[in-house]
């Protein structure tokens, strides 16, 4: 039965799916911090006023560790949690390693107007000034907006809203480590709620991942002064269907990675064009081994996506037997 407000009017209610990172993790006295805490310790922590909020444990990992499976895993339950009736958004508890990759992929997949919010810590459970009680208290606020609703998934930290596409993790410590690039967050929330003050144009949602997803694999090669092909070759050797490319600048390389892409992708490998600088599109402008030339061998620009979240969406294309094209790339980057 739900549970009503005093008007009458059903209470948000919000499902916390706890997969472990710092806001997890504590230490034995002298030793290293390990996600351990669950999802019903983290709730213990701080309260939620009058949105009922549940927890389920899925697993207790620094996000790190995760590859592809533990991936799906997160996405088949939020997929499921959504799909109840009563539940009006999800919050995933994460590491703040990898959290562009999942929050980016449970964008990817979800088609519904419930929030899915990825939430976490920079400072462990275990010590006095953690952030992750506040960061979870807020996320939370965020799922059970019905201002949240429509955005897909969003990452809540330090009051502060990110949608998932162009953001990333940009400090390995501060208290607000993540920033979107060519961009900002699109919301806060502060003392008085929660405030989107931008929506994020989302493309139509892809078919969630299978089990080939957890072994699709697709590298990153990023390009340097006196780079060759050999690890591109060694990546391929290595069983990937795709390699993404870290160009300097707009998306440059050379000489020897232009004959590696034309062999590459005349054998079928998918080629994809990044790049490694922070900020900016890919944008082919120079020949002599430049982008303009890496685009007439057949590699594929991936536009402004970041080189992590490009790299997670072949892989999920290519899992589905997808055929990587401009096409079918166009609504994503």
């Amino acid at each position: 039965m739900s549970v009503r407000t005093e008007d009458g009017s059903r209470k948000a209610r919000v499902v916390v799916i706890a997969t472990g990172g710092t806001i997890a993790s504590s230490s034995e006295p002298g030793g290293p911090a390990v996600a351990r805490r669950t999802a019903a310790q983290l709730l213990g922590s701080t309260g939620y006023g009058d949105v009922e909020v549940e927890g389920r444990d899925l697993f207790s990992l620094g996000s790190y560790l995760l590859g592809h499976h533990e991936l799906r895993l997160i996405a088949e339950a939020v997929a499921a949690e959504i799909a109840r009736d009563d539940v009006t958004g999800v919050v995933v508890t994460h590491g703040t390693d990898t959290m562009e990759e999942t929050a980016f992929l449970l964008d990817l997949v979800h088609g519904g107007d419930k929030p899915v919010v990825l939430t976490g810590a920079q400072r462990a459970a275990d010590q006095p000034d953690s952030d992750g009680p506040r960061n979870l208290r807020e996320a939370v606020a965020v799922a059970a907006s019905p201002d949240a609703r429509g955005c897909g998934a969003l990452i809540s930290f330090a009051g502060r809203i990110f949608a998932a596409r162009g953001t990333r993790k940009a400090h390995t410590v501060a208290a607000q480590p993540f920033r979107t690039l060519d961009g900002g967050p699109i919301g806060r929330v502060d003392a008085t709620g929660v405030h989107i003050t931008a929506r994020p144009v989302r493309p139509a949602p892809l078919d969630p991942p299978g089990p080939r997803f957890d072994d699709t694999r697709v590298d990153v090669v990023t390009v340097h002064p006196g780079a060759d092909a050999a690890l591109a070759r060694a990546a391929v050797r290595a069983g990937a269907r795709a390699v993404v490319l870290a160009g300097t600048g707009v998306g440059n390389a050379n000489h020897a990675l232009l004959d590696w892409i034309t062999e590459a992708v005349a054998e079928g490998t998918v080629v994809a064009l990044s790049t490694r600088v922070a900020e900016g599109p890919v944008v082919p402008t120079y020949g002599n081994g430049g982008g303009v030339d890496l685009v007439r061998a057949g590699a594929l620009s991936m536009g402004g996506l970041p080189v992590y979240q490009a790299r997670l969406l072949l892989a999920l294309l290519l899992s589905q037997g997808v055929s990587v094209t401009r096409q079918a790339l166009a609504a994503h980057v």
